[in-house]
């Protein structure tokens, strides 16, 4: 299961926002630095409508949805890429997941200490960002001085990881996420070798008060000129979504449109971690059960046949294949069937997000 983990400075929310993805106050929270040391640890549900309107046409009680895997990790300081703080084991732990939620604070308030003194988002990112990226640049610096010698001689694996540092140091040094656009194949193939923690797409999840959910503030505009549309920006109130973990679904649904608040920042921010992972899902449907399986994009039917099982994917035939529009517009396999909308897809076919599946495959 891939990973996606809560990372920002001491006190800017992390572990609320963690209490309220995973719907448990599991992790603790309180107003110090460093209240988090080991990571917490939560599957959490990828939100999708469409299981749910799938469920009755096939008569089913049971529905599971795709789930991710998010880590909330130690507060970083200034000077964790040297040590400071709990830097070396937060550094540990961030390499071990997938991608990067960076919750930056973005509202005022006395009675929460903030590490540096002052609220200022851009200045956190930047702090953070650039030990990350010191971190990385450590990295590297030890990697090149291990491949200098077969560089010389022409050795094609080190002749790529050292051209894959040379485009990697300019990002690095300015503090920036690493763009792998101008990689090659090759070269960025390299690069997941490396598990640099600036090559992790990231996700700036502002943490703004209640008042500030549904239009953000200054703080959320200075980001947004910051980060620009290189990134994906989600704003959250934490604190607010720790709070509607004790109403019910609808209650807490009621009250968020009494705040001019149509989805919740919770399930924007899952769905946008799933979508930077480059996960889509495909459905499986029947009476015993709706089910979401995670794939990622581009995948092909037999690979995708594989999530379920090993013996579907070595033993692929066919795929059988309805969208999801195409299935609730007939209301069954059957009448899909018989309206053509069914259809029989190769080894070749991509699978596309949403589509309902049957796998043929021999033993």
């Amino acid at each position: 299961m891939l990973k996606a983990g809560i990372v920002g400075l001491p006190n800017v929310g992390k572990s609320t926002l963690f209490n309220a993805l995973t719907n448990a106050k599991n992790a603790q929270s309180a107003n110090y630095p460093f209240c988090t040391i080991e990571p917490n640890i939560g599957v959490v549900n990828v939100p999708d409508e469409r299981l749910y309107k799938i469920q009755p046409l096939v008569k089913t009680d049971t529905v599971i949805p795709a789930t991710i895997e998010f880590v909330d990790i130690a507060g970083l300081v200034k000077g964790a890429s040297k040590g400071e703080g709990l830097g070396n084991q937060f550094l540990h732990n961030i390499r071990e997941v997938d991608a990067i939620v960076q919750v930056v604070r973005c509202f005022d308030d006395v009675n929460t200490i903030h590490v540096s003194g002052r609220v200022d988002p851009v200045s956190d990112i930047e702090t953070i960002n650039m030990e990350l990226a010191l971190a990385d640049i450590s990295t590297l610096e030890n990697i090149s001085k291990r491949i200098s010698k077969t560089v010389k001689s022409g050795d094609k694996e080190a002749v790529i990881q050292n051209s894959v540092i040379n485009k990697c140091m300019p990002y690095l040094e300015k503090g920036e996420f690493i763009n792998t656009d101008d990689f090659t194949d090759d070269e960025k193939y390299a690069l997941h070798f490396f598990h640099l923690l600036m090559a992790k797409p990231v996700i700036y999840c502002c943490n703004v008060s209640e008042a500030d959910l549904k239009n953000g503030n200054d703080y959320t505009k200075k980001v947004k000129e910051y980060v620009g549309s290189k990134y994906p920006i989600v704003l959250i109130c934490a604190n607010l979504e720790e709070e509607l973990i004790d109403l019910g679904e609808e209650e807490a649904k009621n009250y968020l449109n009494e705040l001019g608040i149509e989805n919740s920042g919770i399930e924007k921010m899952i769905k946008c971690a799933y979508d930077i992972l480059n996960l889509r899902t495909y459905i499986t449907a029947g009476e015993k059960e709706v089910k979401a399986w995670t794939i990622k994009k581009g995948m092909k039917a037999p690979a995708a046949a594989g999530v379920i099982h090993t013996d579907f994917e070595k033993g692929f035939v066919k795929a059988e294949v309805v969208s999801y529009d195409d299935f609730i517009s007939t209301g069954s396999w059957a009448a899909a069937r018989e309206k053509g909308l069914a259809r029989l897809e190769g080894k070749d076919y991509v699978v596309q997000d949403g589509d309902i599946m049957l796998f043929r495959f021999t033993s």
